[in-house]
């Protein structure tokens, strides 16, 4: 397969996101860094209240990529096994087999993922760091692409298990969609009506092969040092304001330029610009920032402290091409 050009890569990115569109009313802009945190390799947590399409948007989303699917509905007595899988003993040929759990899968919907406790998060991480899983000292490495959307609901906590910082920090990004307008919900229950069914075939705009080159795209995707250096402020003034107990890790800088990286190429651009770093630097850092306890009964919350950085560490001077300048 022929290399692809990022004006080759926008194009299937935007009939992705008008496809998932027809599914998940009047949210593009979350929609879109989705799709920029997949085309970066890495993986999204939806933190809403329920109802509001998450469950909706990762299965549109393996629909338009043309990715496998699965579904793991996490709950407290789900066990590791449940979703590595596990030896079985098959009497036909007296031996042990591996039986593959819901990870063997292209993109992955792990629901309500703080339900489950932290030994079967565990299983997931190694899944979502690594791209394997072990099972009894044997190691399986996943296909790839490979994709977690988790979901998390923001406001119940009786029977759940926070994620801890070092799982928060391997997702790449961490969106919501909100409640919709007057009018975006009466365009879904118009779409209903006119489909005369619950459910909604989307169209493939893509498959795993396609979807492995658009990623290598965003890898030749140009950063100005200058914007790099940018990526790395942003991410070293949130471990120094007053309102943070811990910042973001470095892990947080790198995901902040690979994301942007994405976002400028769903845009048509093999550069990334200081704008590009500013519109996903919420999702990106927000949650890997811990506030001080003494701010908990305030306002106070990592979207705040990003907005707050955004706003005052020094934007670099914008580039018009950075390609004509190399």
């Amino acid at each position: 397969m022929t290399e692809l050009e990022p004006g080759d890569v926008s194009r299937l990115a935007v009939a992705v996101l008008d496809e998932v569109d027809v599914a998940v009313v009047g949210k593009r802009s979350a929609l879109t860094i989705v799709l920029a945190a997949i085309l970066a390799g890495g993986h999204v947590l939806l933190e809403d209240f329920p109802g509001l399409g998450k469950t909706l948007a990762a299965r549109s989303f393996a629909q338009a990529l043309g990715l496998r699917f699965a579904r793991a509905q996490f709950t407290p007595d789900l066990l590791p096994a449940d979703l590595t899988g596990s030896f079985v003993y098959d009497q036909r040929t007296s031996d042990f087999s591996f039986r593959r759990g819901p990870l063997f899968t292209g993109l992955l919907l792990a629901d309500e993922i703080n339900r489950t406790p932290p030994r079967t998060q565990a299983a997931l991480l190694e899944a979502m760091q690594e791209r394997q899983i072990t099972v009894e000292g044997e190691t399986f490495v996943l296909d790839a692409p490979f994709h977690v959307l988790a979901t998390a609901n923001p406001i119940e906590y009786e029977g759940t298990y926070p994620l801890p910082e070092a799982q928060l920090d391997r997702f790449m990004v961490r969106t919501s969609f909100g409640y919709p307008t007057p009018d975006e919900e009466w365009e879904v229950l118009d779409r209903r009506m006119q489909r005369q069914r619950e459910e909604q075939k989307l169209r493939q705009i893509t498959d795993a092969a396609q979807l492995t080159e658009m990623q290598r795209a965003v890898e030749r995707v140009t950063v100005d040092e200058s914007v790099g250096r940018y990526c790395v402020e942003l991410t070293t003034a949130t471990r120094g304001h007053p309102h943070v107990l811990m910042g973001a890790s470095p892990r947080g800088a790198l995901g902040l330029m690979l994301t942007a990286r994405a976002f400028a190429i769903i845009a048509g651009r093999d550069f990334v610009t200081p704008e590009d770093v500013k519109a996903v630097a919420d999702p990106v850092l927000a949650h890997r920032i811990t506030v001080r306890p003494e701010m908990w009964m305030s306002q106070v919350s990592g979207h705040t402290v990003v907005d707050d950085i955004v706003s005052t560490v020094p934007t670099p001077a914008a580039l018009e091409s950075l390609p004509d300048q190399t």
